[in-house]
């Protein structure tokens, strides 16, 4: 149950293998999106500058990047949110 559940939230230990394949596919979409680091790179810390007005995130574990889908891409955010900001 517990590594079901691990799976769902992405916490399940990934082989170097899968790591590897799942970097690949982040180049070449960045690639396909004609998108350099730099600019992913300026996006993530813009998306950084912005949520935290609102909400302490987990900076470290965030994870950003742009998925295809056919003929579109997608900006793709994890952001592990700590608490929410009052006023």
């Amino acid at each position: 149950m517990i590594e079901a559940l691990m799976k769902i939230f992405g916490k399940e230990k990934k082989s170097s293998k899968e790591i590897a394949r799942d970097r690949l596919k982040v180049v070449l979409i960045h690639d396909r999106a004609n998108v350099s680091p730099e600019v992913m790179d300026h996006l993530k810390n813009d998306i950084i500058r912005v949520i935290s007005n609102y909400m302490e995130i987990n900076k470290k574990d965030m994870e950003i990047s742009l998925a295809n889908d056919e003929d579109s891409v997608a900006l793709v955010a994890n952001i592990p949110v700590s608490r929410m900001k009052h006023g």
